[in-house]
């Protein structure tokens, strides 16, 4: 019998390509059709592995799901973005490739990255959803996120709205 492992861990510059490979793939089935094709293409190729390696370098904030030695997943977090909230924890970036959504993977990853926000003395965290991101608003909703605010962003020339989810952790 042969064990599959899952792994919650620090994402390593060697993951930089798998990383780049999950963001282009979970963006493009989250947001073809969302955010204008031009705009999320670019974006995805901004995001590309040399990127990826510099945020795995800087070694905080950047977490992958890792199953059977391939990453599935990934999250980065840190301080929330806006001066208001300098008390709170952000999650920026949740992302798991679409053939490992859906089976309880994203929880192990999510209770990875707010284990470890819990550790750094954050009582509170937030993350950001397009409004018409379904999968991922039920997910935060699930997971006790309570909607707190809404705003929008502007990509490839269309508002698009987004709610903020805030956890206790």
């Amino acid at each position: 019998m042969t064990a599959l492992v899952i792994d919650v861990r620090k994402g390593r510059p060697s993951d930089a390509g798998s990383i780049a490979d999950v963001h282009a793939a979970a963006w493009r089935e989250a947001y073809s059709g969302v955010i204008p094709a031009l705009a999320l293409e670019r974006m995805i190729v901004r995001r590309a592995a040399p990127w990826w390696a510099e945020v795995a370098k800087k070694g905080n904030g950047l977490l992958v799901l890792d199953v059977g030695g391939k990453v599935a997943g990934y999250t980065t977090f840190g301080a929330a973005r806006t001066r208001s909230r300098a008390t709170v924890a952000e999650i920026q970036e949740f992302y798991l490739a679409p053939e490992y959504q859906g089976i309880g993977l994203g929880s192990r990853l999510f209770a990875g990255a707010v284990k470890i926000i819990r550790a750094q003395g954050y009582p509170r965290l937030v993350i950001r959803a397009l409004a018409d991101n379904d999968r991922a608003t039920r997910f935060y909703e699930r997971r006790g996120g309570r909607l707190v605010a809404r705003s929008e962003e502007t990509l490839g020339g269309r508002a698009l709205p987004c709610l903020w989810f805030e956890f206790k952790v």
